[in-house]
């Protein structure tokens, strides 16, 4: 239907007089009639009773009205919602992300991102780095916050963005501090227990970046890889640590991960660097995205590190 005849039809409901309807609507009088007239032709039935002296609704156009005035509300509600969708202010984003990042960088971006836009529906998935790259290069979510190691690592069609550089710890049971199996030098684990022990880590299929991070660092040490345990959630990791499985190296936002029986501690020499960082399609034009990577720009500052 004709939007125009329905705002014929509530301006003249609202002034109840054709001259001072016909002057808010910038029209003259007869069109205004000839158009009423239609609009009753075609529903079939009569919106207004009129005399020479007055004009007033039908029981039938006093309860048209109502509708009326929703559907009008709604179209003109339209230009904004486009407005809004088009400058990113309103839609979907999809953005998943490792466990680590959970207590690190993801906190902040999410909440700045939804101060900023809090009409865009914010779906967050946690995944591991493989499964993220996968689903990105099948065209699922917007972007994934990745350990990638480096950018060679990463398929072509993506772009990536470091976010933040963290030096590993180790994450010890407080038992085997207690059972003197670990004697801390200066608070720090030194290299001789670290060697000594069993590693909870990422399974390397789905983290190769800090699977091999974690065990190019105790070969370089001069050790043999031990795993105890391998686990895809760093919530997993820690639990298997507090239940004296092993230790974990892990990064060291992770002292945010309070949980019994676990002690974090420095490594007594050189911790490596884990880099975390976001990736996304190069081709994805989707404004709710552009938005994300103004906050994500703005959140880090400045230039982007390079990669190690």
């Amino acid at each position: 239907m004709d939007p125009r005849p329905l705002r014929h039809f509530a301006t003249l409901a609202e002034t109840l007089h054709f001259g001072r309807a016909a002057e808010r609507l910038g029209m003259t009088q007869p069109p205004l009639s000839q158009s009423i007239q239609a609009l009753e032709r075609r529903l079939g039935a009569a919106l207004f009773v009129r005399t020479k002296r007055s004009v007033a609704l039908t029981p039938f156009g006093a309860a048209w009205l109502g509708p009326v005035r929703e559907a009008l509300a709604a179209l003109d509600a339209l230009a904004e919602k486009a407005r809004r969708l088009r400058d990113g202010d309103a839609g979907r984003l999809e953005l998943s992300f490792v466990s680590t990042a959970d207590y690190s960088i993801l906190p902040a971006l999410v909440q700045r991102y939804a101060a900023l836009h809090p009409d865009v529906d914010l779906i967050l998935t946690e995944a591991t780095t493989d499964v993220q790259i996968e689903a990105l290069c099948r065209g699922q979510g917007s972007a994934g916050i990745v350990i990638p190691g480096t950018t060679e690592a990463l398929p072509p069609r993506l772009r990536y963005r470091p976010l933040i550089r963290e030096a590993l710890i180790a994450a010890i049971p407080e038992s085997w501090i207690a059972e003197r199996r670990i004697r801390l030098e200066r608070g720090r684990l030194s290299p001789p227990d670290l060697l000594a022990a069993s590693l909870v880590l990422f399974p390397r299929r789905s983290s190769p970046a800090f699977h091999d991070l974690v065990t190019g660092y105790v070969e370089g040490l001069g050790g043999i890889i031990r795993i105890a345990q391998e686990a895809i959630q760093m919530q997993t990791i820690i639990a298997l640590v507090s239940a004296g499985m092993g230790i974990a190296l892990v990064p060291e936002s992770l002292r945010h991960l309070a949980r019994t029986g676990v002690r974090y501690v420095d490594l007594a020499r050189g911790a490596p660097v884990l880099e975390t960082g976001l990736a996304w399609r190069a081709d994805d034009a989707a404004p709710t995205l552009a938005r994300f990577l103004a906050v994500v720009a703005g959140e880090i500052g400045g230039a982007a590190p390079s990669l190690a």
